[in-house]
């Protein structure tokens, strides 16, 4: 592929001048103040009477105080939330050289299609892990200001390769959108599509064939549905795993071989 650094430093000044990563940070900040709110009303049973069916909530979502259940929460908001916020970054990356209609002048440049389409999945990549590291550390900065009991190391560490892994499962699911943001031409099918994804996927694992369904996958392995790694075996992982090429194929295929104009 010729040309890939330039496409990689082009995709990255895209996403440097526009608001997105500015949004996306604040969006997914909302999942550690979330947990660090719940963790503080379950710190105040006081408070947690007088705030009522809040408290319940709290207790419903957090169980207990501690660092183990806060990590548990925020490797669960990486495989919910993940999966709508990277879909909505892949989105951007993909869709906007469609609604800016800069897709003809874009294949027009000596560079090679492939190497845009590697250049910005490089890009999703980066910033999807980017955000994942971003949230766990205002996780442990929320944790520390609301004082949670100390846990032992073996509790960072684990909590810490979990949320690593279920980010990675998450990011992998991206290029099914990547590639229904390229053949639908902009923003609104592939944010459909990851909708969708997310509510079969709540459907599908409530029926108990979770385990199938590479979306629903995620979140079994972050133990939402109960502990981790309950319901996962060697067949989850491979799900996840030709899904993610099958979409990187499909985009890959769709930009050399369809016709782009506009």
């Amino acid at each position: 592929m010729s040309n890939i650094s330039q496409a990689i430093w082009v995709e990255m000044l895209k996403a440097r001048r526009s608001k997105m990563p500015l949004l996306t940070v604040l969006a997914f900040s909302l999942a550690p103040l979330a947990g660090g709110f719940f963790m503080f009303i379950m710190k105040d049973p006081e408070l947690a009477r007088r705030l009522g069916v809040i408290s319940l909530k709290a207790q419903i979502v957090a169980g207990s105080a501690d660092w183990l259940t806060f990590l548990d929460i925020l490797t669960q908001a990486v495989a919910i939330g993940g999966i709508i916020l990277f879909s909505l970054i892949t989105s951007w990356v993909f869709g906007r050289e469609y609604a800016d209609y800069t897709i003809s002048d874009l294949l027009a440049l000596p560079t090679s299609r492939s190497a845009v389409v590697l250049a910005k999945f490089f890009l999703i990549v980066l910033w999807s892990a980017a955000l994942t590291v971003v949230i766990t550390l205002i996780g442990l900065g929320v944790g520390t200001a609301v004082v949670l009991p100390a846990a032992p190391s073996e509790v960072f560490w684990q909590g810490t390769i979990t949320l690593a892994i279920t980010a990675c499962l998450t990011i992998a699911l991206v290029t099914p959108i990547a590639f229904v943001a390229s053949a639908g031409r902009g923003y609104l099918p592939p944010m459909g599509a990851a909708i969708m994804a997310v509510i079969l996927a709540q459907v599908i694992a409530a029926t108990g064939w979770g385990e199938y369904f590479p979306w629903s996958i995620p979140a079994l392995f972050s133990g939402m549905a109960g502990p981790a790694y309950a319901t996962l075996g060697l067949v989850s992982y491979l799900i996840v795993l030709l899904m993610s090429l099958a979409g990187l194929v499909a985009t890959f295929a769709w930009w050399e071989l369809a016709d782009q104009a506009r």
